[in-house]
């Protein structure tokens, strides 16, 4: 099956990084196989991502988990989006965590740069600054805290529940994407 849309969910493999702010990506990812998956994820070393196919209303769609690590995302999604002959302004949606946004906070943009996060890093060195991204606010480090520690830790409980809320509602949202062929994202 060829995809319309690739859904890819950023984050690091290993069980290590499984409950951080920075794995949010594939916590979305987890949650839209369960509403929109058929069939269970595969290690698809081709791609260097989980993939697993799925269908939203009638629209096939294909998530991913690269397992590249987030500094290399890039290279997965390229993989993914060459494979199947696809435009990564059109074709690809990629979920992430954002320091930027306050926690639990969900924006859906067009195109836009990396700012700190080095998965869409990755992504723009790429494909540019021209493909859709849907961020899940993580909130921003607390004054003196290194980012990356910050970004690979584990949030506190009732942050846990402000951002399984974000992740809970993510469905709706990917779905009125879809439904809607990509229109009505907000710049």
């Amino acid at each position: 099956m060829k995809p319309s849309l690739i859904i890819i969910g950023l984050g690091n493999p290993g069980e290590q990084y499984t409950m951080t702010r920075h794995n949010v990506g594939f916590r979305v990812a987890d949650k839209l196989a369960d509403e929109f998956g058929e069939g269970d994820w595969q290690d698809k070393q081709k791609f260097k991502s989980y993939i697993l196919e799925g269908r939203i209303v009638t629209v096939p769609i294909l998530i991913a988990k690269p397992n590249t690590y987030m500094n290399l995302s890039g290279v997965a999604a390229r993989k993914l989006i060459d494979f199947y002959d696809l435009d990564p302004r059109k074709n690809l949606l990629v979920i992430c965590d954002d320091i930027d946004l306050p926690i639990g906070e969900v924006r859906l943009r067009e195109k836009g740069g990396p700012g700190t996060h080095n998965g869409l890093k990755s992504l723009v060195d790429i494909f540019g600054e021209e493909f859709p991204r849907l961020r899940i606010g993580i909130g921003a480090q607390p004054a003196g805290e290194d980012l990356a520690a910050w970004v690979l830790s584990v949030p506190s409980t009732e942050e846990t529940k402000i951002i399984d809320e974000a992740v809970g509602g993510v469905g709706e949202i990917v779905k009125k994407y879809v439904m809607d062929g990509g229109e009505n994202v907000a710049s």
